[in-house]
């Protein structure tokens, strides 16, 4: 499981060490406040919360978005996301949707 961690696949598939930690970190919270895992337990511990979270990442059953939030994926749709900026390595940066002007209470 641990050595899960060490391979670059699963650094590549989230998109960077810090991104897999945070993933990581967050799964774990949701894990252990209630969320139901998004995997198959039949062959697994299930109070080895690690390993599910790791094997919920490799079948791509939970992501981080653009915005570093996670979202657990029931249908699995690798577009979902293509095109925000830095949605995965090597997107092209797309220029910022234009804020709305501000208007105050005079106007």
């Amino acid at each position: 499981m641990l050595d899960d961690l060490k391979e670059e696949g699963i650094v590549n598939k989230v998109g960077g060490r810090f991104k897999l930690s945070t993933l990581i970190q967050k799964r774990m919270v949701a894990l252990n406040t209630g969320a139901k895992p998004q995997i198959d337990l039949r062959n697994m511990d299930k109070s080895d919360k690690l390993a599910i979270v790791l094997q919920e990442i490799l079948q791509d059953k939970i992501f981080l978005d653009a915005s570093g939030n996670m979202h657990e994926n029931h249908h699995h749709n690798p577009n979902l996301f293509a095109n925000l900026p830095g949605a995965y390595p090597g997107a092209p940066n797309q220029a910022p949707m234009p804020m709305p002007a501000h208007r105050s209470e005079d106007d």
